[in-house]
């Protein structure tokens, strides 16, 4: 198993007429579901919320698919996810299944370490 977390990054959008029930939905997530996720491996998530309803969601998680598989399994998500699917403009199926995934182009802690192993001087080194 790799020690990087594998980072996910979604998008989905709301239905602008459900974009402020949602947020307080959101200010208050169930107990139950806040501890699936945590139960699922799944660290660092968060919601970003547009003003025109554009919702991207970001997490880190060891595996992905086994993140998945214990959501499924377990008894809380599939009442939260049926509820929270009528906020969304459909996405064909389950939200959280369907939402679309954003591929990473630029990560700062992955270019740090890469520009530690060259062996030309960085910009700062010039500077000296």
């Amino acid at each position: 198993m790799s020690t990087t977390p594998h980072r996910v990054c979604f998008q989905l959008q709301l239905r602008p007429e459900r974009i402020a029930e949602y947020r307080e939905r959101h200010a208050a997530v169930w107990p139950s579901m806040l501890d699936a996720i945590e139960a699922a491996g799944r660290r660092n998530y968060s919601l970003f919320l547009r003003e025109d309803g554009l919702l991207i969601g970001y997490y880190e998680t060891d595996d992905d698919a086994a993140s998945q598989a214990a959501l499924e399994r377990n008894p809380a998500t599939a009442p939260w996810e049926a509820e929270m699917a009528e906020f969304f403009l459909s996405a064909g199926g389950r939200p959280d299944q369907a939402a679309p995934r954003l591929t990473e182009v630029f990560n700062l802690e992955d270019q740090l370490a890469a520009s530690a192993q060259r062996t030309t001087p960085s910009t700062t080194e010039i500077e000296k």
